[in-house]
């Protein structure tokens, strides 16, 4: 399938999506990868991992990208060599990217599990969530916070980083898209406008840094 969904979302951001339903064998046409992405891929023992790997490759070429354009700092944060702003994620049939000319940017997509509400009380303070109204909407909306706070760890890049200290997304109405974060981490204060989509049992979040 080619590209599943594209997003305009200022100031001067991007955000494309893929599902992932071609063979290997076509995903790989036309695709010519650096050493260093060759390496990783090489090493990909899971099919649908590379799979993913390739369909990042063509949400790039979406943008205007070939994976020369790719590097990875020593955190393993992506970059591209004209200072554009990247984001890569992928799970289970999707991948997504955002890019951003101006401003640092994030971007996760999670399929909807029960598997998050074991696992919640690691990255949120549980007891904001007493209102909802039935198990399937604190999933959604765990795996909504989940994906921000994703989206902010990508764009810090920071090794100590907590989810559950450190980040922090104000309640939002699901409804609405959106919400705010930030970080505060060492005096520092750092914060960000958050945004949500859901489609076919997955929720996509992405994070933009708000200007000083």
């Amino acid at each position: 399938m080619p590209l599943y969904k594209t997003i305009a979302s200022p100031p001067g951001c991007a955000v494309y999506i893929w599902k992932v339903t071609e063979p290997e064998a076509t995903l790989a046409k036309g695709i010519e990868l650096n050493p260093h992405c060759r390496e990783r891929y090489d090493g990909m023992r899971s099919e649908i991992h590379r799979r993913g790997f390739l369909s990042i490759r063509h949400l790039m070429a979406e943008a205007g990208y070939t994976d020369a354009d790719l590097y990875y700092d020593t955190a393993g944060k992506p970059h591209l060599h004209d200072g554009t702003h990247i984001s890569i994620t992928h799970s289970f049939d999707f991948t997504g990217i955002i890019v951003s000319k101006s401003l640092e940017v994030g971007i996760d997509i999670e399929k909807q599990r029960d598997k998050i509400l074991r696992v919640a009380h690691r990255f949120t303070p549980l007891h904001e969530y007493h209102t909802l109204a039935n198990e399937d909407a604190l999933i959604r909306k765990l795996t909504m916070v989940w994906g921000a706070k994703e989206s902010l760890y990508k764009i810090m890049a920071i090794h100590g980083l907590s989810f559950l200290n450190h980040i922090c997304i104000d309640d939002f109405d699901m409804e609405s898209g959106m919400s705010q974060g930030r970080v505060q981490y060492e005096g520092q204060r750092s914060d960000f406008q958050t945004h949500f989509l859901e489609f076919e049992g997955y929720t996509c979040a992405y994070a933009i840094r708000e200007e000083p």
